[in-house]
């Protein structure tokens, strides 16, 4: 559960970044772009980390 809420948190930290880094006026595309293939890579994280935490039910 620590792991998933760490993951959590920079996924969101990511978001901030993502969003300042945009505001501003001109950025570094390459470095956008490796923060987006970051922040996605977190969501294939967590995603992998709540589907072993919940077990199939099949109905």
């Amino acid at each position: 559960m620590a792991k998933l809420a760490e993951l959590e948190i920079e996924h969101r930290d990511l978001d901030d970044v993502i969003l300042s880094v945009t505001e501003q006026g001109e950025f570094d595309q390459l470095k956008l772009s490796r923060l987006k293939k970051r922040k996605l890579a977190l969501k294939d994280q967590i995603s992998a980390l709540r589907n072993s935490l919940i077990p199939d039910i099949i109905a």
